[in-house]
């Protein structure tokens, strides 16, 4: 959840957790209906805390320049990225469940399977999860948030 007395301590905190869902998501199996929901939760959390950024950065910078306007702009974008990963997620979800009851009312052979599989959908998820450690990057690398500026700014 975003400090708003330290909105690049909340960024690093963001980027962490995409990271982290991002690893969980290459690694762990999460063919399980519940393991998928767990991940999906862990997206909206990402969401909702770029979203308090946003906010707050809104709040409390002036939109004069073309750089607080650029991360306004970047934030906004990894808020984005992690509400496709959980759309993407949700997908997942939502084709492991209608695979699963096609595979249990199938009588005779195989199930016809609807893709893309779940698998692709948490492909496409990661691939988007991707981008918000490139954006915080661009972030730190472009100073467009000055620890000075808003480091002591009032709740």
């Amino acid at each position: 959840m975003p400090d708003r007395s330290a909105p690049t301590e909340a960024l690093d905190r963001i980027t962490a957790d995409a990271l982290t869902l991002h690893q969980a998501l290459c690694t762990n199996n999460i063919g399980h209906a519940h393991a998928l929901a767990a991940r999906i939760t862990d997206a909206q959390r990402i969401v909702g805390a770029a979203l308090r950024l946003f906010l707050d950065l809104a709040q409390h910078t002036p939109h004069t320049t073309a750089g607080e306007l650029l991360l306004l702009d970047h934030v906004a974008q990894i808020a984005k990225a992690a509400q496709d990963a959980s759309a993407e997620l949700t997908a997942a979800l939502a084709r492991a469940v209608e695979n699963q009851r096609r595979r249990a009312d199938a009588t005779t052979g195989s199930a016809v399977l609807i893709r893309p599989s779940p698998q692709q959908f948490i492909e496409s998820a990661t691939d988007l999860l991707d981008r918000i450690p490139t954006l915080h990057h661009a972030i730190r690398r472009d100073r467009l948030i000055p620890p000075s500026r808003l480091a002591h700014q009032p709740h």
